[in-house]
């Protein structure tokens, strides 16, 4: 049965930024418990969507819910207790260089709590582990760490918070296509292990059908297409059946016609 509760709700949602129309009439929602992603090219405002869903812009216009409440008129207060919920992983994983892997990983913890070094570690081995890494990665810093190891650090940190809304930006760029393949079974691995939702902004076609229960593509900071992976393979419209042409190749073909 389709899950009709909705993590995020977003009706009308537009922004701009010094006289320049950066989102136009947003709307769309996310289903609990489901992989959706927003599929675009460079500049066409993927990542400005998550920032308004985290209150890091305000929109010119536009409703914005997250788990049914309003941001908008959340008190600062009543924000900073609604991201508690919400895991973001940076497209550069931005890690704090001059901190080691598992204080990266408790950071919010270390600001929040009064924990015990020993109790830290082990809080941040707990969430390594989930990621597919080990206690021998605890006392590293990011710049000996290869770019998968900094996502899945970046990641470990986005979950410690047991966050029931993960944010991705970006998370397989600059990885390898083995490695890529690795991060897509990870967020559907922690979705499923966590019960929590996942929202990924991507240009990465392949990873986007590979995890996503749905996609949207946007253009020039409008909506074009909102549906199921399957659904977005017949879809008649001139933008995205090059959009697809460009990213997918073969592949499409492939699916188009199974």
């Amino acid at each position: 049965m389709e899950n009709k509760n909705f993590a995020i709700e977003i009706k009308g949602l537009s922004l701009a930024i010094e006289g320049r129309q950066i989102l136009k009439d947003i709307t769309f929602n996310v289903r609990d418990g489901e992989i959706f992603t927003i599929l675009g090219g460079s500049g066409s405002g993927k990542t400005t969507i998550t920032k308004c869903i985290v209150s890091l812009l305000k929109p010119t216009s536009g409703q914005i819910k997250v788990f049914e409440k309003d941001i908008s008129a959340l008190s600062s207060t009543e924000l900073n207790e609604l991201r508690k919920n919400i895991g973001y992983v940076f497209q550069g994983a931005a890690l704090f260089d001059s901190l080691r892997v598992w204080e990266n990983v408790v950071f919010y913890y270390l600001e929040h709590s009064g924990m015990k070094e020993e109790d830290l570690k082990n809080t941040a081995l707990k969430y390594l582990r989930m990621v597919g890494l080990g206690e021998e990665t605890l006392e590293l810093y990011p710049s000996e760490l290869s770019g998968g190891m900094k996502k899945r650090v970046g990641i470990a940190r986005a979950i410690a918070t047991e966050p029931k809304l993960i944010i991705y930006d970006e998370p397989t760029s600059g990885l390898d296509p083995i490695t890529s393949r690795l991060i897509d079974k990870l967020i559907i691995d922690l979705r499923d292990k966590t019960l929590s939702t996942a929202l990924v902004v991507s240009h990465d076609m392949v990873s986007a059908f590979s995890i996503s229960d749905r996609i949207m593509i946007i253009k020039d900071g409008q909506v074009v297409f909102i549906g199921t992976p399957r659904e977005v393979l017949t879809y008649e419209d001139k933008f995205v059946r090059e959009f697809l042409k460009s990213g997918l190749g073969e592949l499409q073909k492939t699916n188009k016609g199974s």
